[in-house]
């Protein structure tokens, strides 16, 4: 049976479930977690019941929310209930619930509440379907400050913060190796923490982290281990700046999206896209920009997956009671009265809004034409400029157009050359499950060299001049360029619409000879790849396998390649952390005088942080 049948347990019910055993159970408990798939079993009133033999059976009762937030709703029929290790081990096996799942309400939402009832529920989710606004917008008032961001941090913020710091650091000293049920079960309780202090940004960034690791020690398809890595990063960077104390507005984060009023708006769609999640959400997300040049977007993702991903992009926008499904919004345009917009971009869905659609405007006129006439080199500058903590570690980066060229396909890539001379581009689907139609339009477009492109999509800000395209169209005058049809409006939302032969011209294309390479790469070239293999290593092997690494020949061959190349910073932030991982002072009797991970995490970051900060330095360099 599929652990999917168990229920979403709370962290803080995990935690206190792991914290009853005693030394001698908790050194059990990663056995028993692994062994509770194969028992699951569906019960009666949306119960689920896990036996163990013939006198043990664990019921969970998930509450109206659809998770196990209480105690006693997780039972076991041992003698030794409720600290035993039967209820432990399937509270530790069942997924981890969101924040806002815990939070749901029968309620309808609030003024200025989001255009999708489920997108608030899937955070990691829905700001991969909207990027932070561009331009400048129109002048807001706040209307909804539903636990908005914190600008002064208590004394009971800083000290959640702290023990929040401290559990993450444990945790990355273990590594996936060691960082079992009880190590996640200590991640989670400062988690909740964090949440009672009202740190829903830490809150979120630990339970990423979680995730991450059980994913790691379940081999999980899809995991990656550059992924657990930058959420770690991400966690500690959030919780020493939150610990001390001298956090800027803004920090804590909030649980809700915050709207302010936006007055009257006339939005015109550019595209849509497709919102899968590994956490089982799925939907769509309608990219819109405003007759003043700002992104906009209305998403609606809730649980459902590939099947609601797919579905949704015909379903109907849950907007001011417009008409529209999101596909006429894609190549429509709507007149909002009374909007409300959040701080990214995305359009709220409150009672006194009304909209009305709008005749669609094409990707040639305004204002969807300023998209495509800036130049990338200008835009990428923008868009990184701020570096990754000033950006966060979670924002996507805002929408790319562009006109290039079709120069073909390099491997996974598809290679296009921006126009008037631009630099070389390489192009990735910008979602790869196998069921939606990105990387099949990509190999069809890559089988038309010299093909004129119009392109709107996300660029990759961890790899080198990497685009990922969620629509395409025409570009306006040139004769080797897709002949779409009219009811598309000049475009192709890559994520829906599928290309098909006819959709391209038939007429000789432009000589495009020589082979075809996907160019320089600056990030491949550059020995940082070391630095990056040891943050990975410890966050693998834990502190242990870091201090391995330091030793011998090993050191020599990680740190004279960066300083050849002129990577002395990160060369020496390797030493310190190879020499800190390295550094177990112990007593006479050969006791640990100072067993704390706060120094090996300290000097950890450091060098996650520098490596993130060279690497978008060359990121950027790959676009001029």
């Amino acid at each position: 049976m599929s652990l999917e049948v168990l229920p979403p347990v709370a962290p803080e019910v995990l935690a206190d479930a792991v914290e009853q055993l005693s030394a001698r159970l908790r050194k059990k408990l990663d056995a028993a977690i692994a062994g509770c798939a194969e028992h699951a079993v569906p019960s009666t009133g949306g119960s689920v019941d896990v036996r163990f033999g013939e006198d043990a059976v664990v019921t969970l009762s998930p509450g109206p929310s659809g998770a196990v937030t209480a105690p006693e709703q997780a039972v076991c029929t041992c003698l030794l209930a409720p600290r035993c290790l039967h209820r432990a081990a399937v509270l530790g096996a069942a997924p981890i619930a969101d924040a806002d799942t815990l939070s749901v309400t029968a309620e309808p939402p609030a003024d200025g509440g989001d255009a999708s009832a489920g997108s608030a529920a899937e955070p990691a989710a829905a700001d991969a379907a909207s990027p932070p606004s561009v331009g400048a917008g129109p002048s807001v008032a706040p209307v909804v400050e539903a636990e908005d961001a914190v600008s002064v941090l208590g004394p009971a913020q800083v000290r959640a913060a702290t023990v929040l710091w401290e559990a993450a650091a444990e945790a990355l000293s273990a590594g996936v190796t060691a960082g079992g049920a009880v190590v996640q079960a200590e991640l989670l309780r400062a988690a909740h923490t964090a949440r009672l202090a009202g740190l829903p940004r830490a809150e979120a960034a630990a339970l990423r982290v979680v995730r991450g690791l059980r994913a790691a020690r379940e081999r999980g398809q899809g995991q990656r281990l550059g992924d657990l890595t930058s959420s770690f990063r991400e966690l500690l960077a959030g919780a020493v700046r939150l610990a001390s104390g001298s956090a800027g507005t803004g920090a804590a984060g909030s649980a809700r999206r915050a709207y302010e009023e936006g007055g009257s708006l006339r939005v015109f769609g550019l595209c849509r896209e497709p919102v899968l999640s590994a956490t089982g959400y799925g939907g769509v997300a309608t990219h819109l920009v405003g007759a003043d040049g700002r992104c906009y977007s209305v998403s609606d993702v809730r649980p459902g997956g590939l099947g609601r991903a797919r579905g949704a992009g015909s379903a109907s926008v849950a907007l001011g009671g417009g008409v529209l499904d999101h596909a006429g919004l894609a190549r429509g345009g709507l007149r909002i009265v009374g909007a409300t917009v959040s701080a990214d971009g995305r359009l709220g869905a409150g009672r006194g809004v009304r909209a009305t659609p709008l005749r669609g405007v094409d990707w040639s006129e305004e204002p969807a034409a300023a998209l495509f006439s800036r130049p990338v080199r200008e835009a990428m500058a923008a868009a990184l400029g701020g570096g990754p903590q000033e950006q966060g570690e979670q924002s996507e980066a805002p929408l790319l157009g562009c006109d290039v060229e079709v120069v073909g396909a390099a491997g996974e890539y598809l290679v296009v050359r921006v126009a008037g001379g631009g630099p070389l581009l390489r192009m990735r689907p910008a979602h790869p499950h196998p069921d939606l139609p990105h990387a099949a339009n990509l190999r069809r477009i890559a089988e038309h060299p010299g093909l004129a492109l119009r392109v709107l999509g996300r660029p990759d800000l961890d790899r080198a001049a990497t685009l990922r395209p969620l629509a395409v169209g025409p570009v306006p005058g040139a004769s080797y360029t897709p002949r779409l049809p009219e009811e598309w409006l000049g475009r192709a939302d890559l994520g829906y619409d599928r290309l098909q032969g006819s959709h391209f011209p038939r007429g000789a294309a432009p000589d495009v000879s020589g082979p075809v390479t996907a160019g320089p790469d600056p990030l491949a070239d550059a020995p940082l790849w070391r630095v990056r293999r040891l943050l990975e290593t410890g966050v693998a092997g834990g502190r242990r396998a870091v201090a391995e690494a330091g030793r011998g020949a090993d050191a020599a061959g990680l740190v004279a390649p960066l300083r050849r190349a002129g990577f002395g910073g990160a060369a020496d932030l390797a030493e310190a952390l190879t020499a800190e991982a390295d550094r177990r002072p112990r007593d006479v009797f050969g006791r640990l005088t100072d067993a704390s991970a706060d120094g090996y995490a300290r000097a950890w970051l450091a060098a996650s942080v520098h490596l993130a900060a060279a690497e978008r330095s060359l990121v950027a360099a790959s676009w001029s």
